[in-house]
């Protein structure tokens, strides 16, 4: 029996440390070659060690970095707005579906849950969008579609308030003269910190990544670019002068490849920052907020 509990372990321990590996290269792949020379990358690929050290690709984006710092600031705001608003949504839908003496509970949970099956099409969807809701060239444009309301998230919500808040803590609040607005921000968020940071930790990864709202709704307003949407603009600019360079300078003298990485690179690094004060609330959050439904 111990001999087979330790050959599991063993196994299980191995197991998981190849799945750490497999995540980590692809990150450890994008940071050597956004620092490795575009001639190297262009006639013989990518490398997990380092090859012909190069910072050609940083020093391109630094010529814009005035530019980059605005769309970054433009992202931090989308973010703070977006995951604001999205937890406060997720928070007030998901709660009166938790009380079971709410009027037509089943009927408005049959009806969110529509809504991850169906949808009316990307057209009619912009459509609505910017001819009902004028969200075209403004900031809500990278707010509001798409990312705003999430089902999912709303029944994630709903499961952990149903199985991990104690309702005989509710009834007796309510039975000391405690109302439902009392009830839900006295008692049921402070309980709730675990799947609210991890809901919060979804969102913030889908607005900080997102950028096609910024191809759909942003025709004019290039200001209002996010770091994704800027970055991509940027990789374009390169790929089109390397295209288009005059004979007097090689086309490997512009970085294309390298660049890419070290886009991505710059692109990443707010959230392998921001996931370890998360990564606890996360696993808690999700573990407890998915066993009933």
């Amino acid at each position: 029996m111990i001999n087979t509990s330790k050959i599991f372990s063993f196994f299980s321990t191995l197991f998981l440390v190849v799945l750490v590996v497999v995540c980590v290269i692809p990150f450890w792949l994008l940071f050597v070659n956004s620092f490795t020379s575009e001639i190297y990358l262009i006639q013989n690929g990518y490398s997990l060690l380092p090859k012909e050290f190069s910072l050609a690709a940083y020093k391109y984006l630094w010529l814009a970095m005035g530019s980059i710092g605005r769309a970054y600031l433009m992202s931090v705001t989308i973010s703070v707005i977006g995951v604001t608003v999205n937890l406060l949504l997720t928070i007030l839908f998901a709660y009166p579906l938790s009380c079971k003496d709410l009027p037509g509970r089943s009927a408005i949970s049959i009806f969110l849950f529509f809504t991850m099956l169906f949808n009316g099409g990307l057209v009619p969807t912009y459509l609505v969008y910017t001819n009902v809701l004028n969200v075209k060239d403004s900031l809500a444009g990278m707010i509001v579609p798409y990312l705003l309301m999430n089902a999912f998230f709303v029944i994630i919500m709903r499961s952990y308030f149903t199985s991990n808040i104690p309702s005989e803590v509710l009834e007796a609040a309510k039975i000391d003269g405690a109302n439902e607005v009392q009830v839900l921000t006295m008692i049921v968020i402070p309980l709730s910190k675990p799947i609210i940071a991890s809901i919060g930790l979804m969102s913030l990864i889908g607005y900080w990544n997102n950028w096609t709202n910024g191809i759909y709704f942003l025709t004019t307003r290039t200001d209002l670019f996010g770091i994704q949407n800027y970055l991509n603009d940027v990789m374009n600019k390169a790929a089109f002068l390397q295209s288009h360079v005059s004979t007097l300078i090689s086309a490997r003298d512009i970085p294309n490849v390298s660049v890419r990485m070290a886009i991505a690179v710059i692109a990443v690094l707010p959230l392998l920052i921001a996931y370890p004060f998360f990564q606890k609330y996360f696993v808690k959050g999700i573990t407890l907020g998915s066993v009933k439904g």
